[in-house]
């Protein structure tokens, strides 16, 4: 299955509600099966009542959390499978870098006049939002099927001259590994990713009986949510045949399920 930021569209939550949303998610099987919780008697709820969003039901009738069917309970959620991409930033990295790859690049060429300055960062901007890597400001590269980013491009481009599509693979030899290095800056994704390390090495210990202190796990949570979200945003999650030597983001997803587990279960 191949999956891109380009083709979801999510629905937009206020920053509260994508908090909420991140909490429900700590529940979750390796982060992938997320199960209904009661919203009346765990972390979640202490969280919800110190401010974050009271419109379960606006969240439910856009299909971003459902309610337990049937259920006498009141406040039982859990999040449908938008809202849990949602909570991961758009993208599930265990999708992403499973899926294969058919050895083709997928090139987007522009040369748009210096009177569209506007647009050209416009566009500059969308391509880097969906994955693009760049070898020249105006030559980006993918390894996934452009699909319905073609229709989108098709709205900078006047004619075939200001914006060109290719596929097409190395003709003299050239590594794919120096194209990935060419047009991804892997140092600096690299140092995001050891920012995430750095925060889920502080979460907050049990205290005696009582457990952490709900304030500093919602801190902690807080600071945890923007360290991840920074990394997975500047990450292009590249199938595992093009990820280059040192690469963290494997390292930091499989220690974000042990330690949001483990709040999990101290929470509770």
């Amino acid at each position: 299955m191949q999956q891109s930021t380009s083709e979801f569209t999510f629905p937009t939550v206020k920053p509260r509600s994508q908090e909420l949303l991140y909490l429900l998610l700590w529940g979750a099987d390796q982060l992938a099966r997320p199960t209904f919780r009661n919203l009346t008697d765990s972390f979640e709820s202490w969280a919800y009542h110190k401010g974050l969003p009271r419109h379960l039901e606006d969240l439910a009738a856009r299909q971003i959390i459902e309610r337990r069917p049937g259920g006498a309970e009141e406040g039982i959620f859990r999040l449908s499978e938008s809202g849990r991409l949602l909570a991961l930033g758009g993208r599930d990295p265990a999708i992403q870098w499973a899926r294969r790859w058919d050895g083709c690049w997928r090139l987007v060429l522009f040369d748009l006049p210096e009177a569209k300055a506007s647009a050209r960062k416009q566009l500059r901007r969308f391509l880097q939002g969906s994955g693009f890597g760049y070898l020249q400001n105006s030559v980006w590269v993918s390894p996934d099927p452009l699909g319905q980013i073609t229709q989108e491009l098709s709205a900078h481009a006047e004619d075939v001259e200001s914006i060109l599509t290719l596929e097409a693979r190395p003709a003299a030899g050239e590594p794919d590994t120096d194209i990935v290095t060419g047009a991804w800056d892997f140092k600096r994704i690299n140092g995001r990713y050891e920012r995430c390390l750095e925060v889920l090495s502080r979460l907050p210990q049990v205290q005696a009986k009582a457990g952490p202190p709900a304030e500093a796990m919602h801190r902690w949570a807080k600071l945890e949510r923007i360290a991840w979200l920074e990394a997975v945003s500047a990450d292009p999650l590249l199938p595992d045949s093009l990820l280059p030597t040192g690469y963290l983001g494997k390292q930091v997803w499989q220690e974000r399920i042990r330690t949001l587990a483990e709040a999990s279960r101290l929470i509770r």
